[in-house]
């Protein structure tokens, strides 16, 4: 019997929910990597292979922002959304595809759609 990792689990169901969904120049993809020490999230082309913008947690994470009663990771990635929403925007880009990347939909990746769901963007 073949014993698969967690990870090998998460790139099967990244494969799968990858062959349904396609990002375009006119609905990009926002692509969500995790990992136990930080977050990045990408606007990606696929039509034209490009990564449009992206935000990282080392790097584009304000401690000033408002994050509600989210605490800790949860919080930087609510703020990562909230980043990459105004990104977009300056792209003029208001509708995209979300792809948790084989990720469970909650905890973090949950909360870096809140915070893009709420500075406008529409999935």
């Amino acid at each position: 019997m073949k014993n698969t990792t967690a990870q090998q689990k998460r790139l099967r169901r990244h494969m799968r929910s990858r062959s349904r969904m396609q990002g375009t120049a006119t609905i990009p993809r926002i692509s969500v990597f995790r990992s136990l020490r930080g977050m990045q999230a990408q606007i990606v082309d696929d039509d034209n292979a490009k990564v449009l913008t992206s935000v990282n947690s080392k790097k584009d994470f304000d401690k000033a922002e408002d994050v509600g009663e989210r605490k800790g990771k949860i919080a930087i990635a609510f703020v990562l959304g909230k980043k990459l929403a105004s990104k977009a925007k300056e792209l003029n880009i208001s509708t995209v595809v979300f792809d948790r990347s084989g990720y469970n939909y909650h905890g973090r990746v949950k909360a870096l759609a809140e915070g893009a769901r709420e500075n406008g963007l529409k999935f």
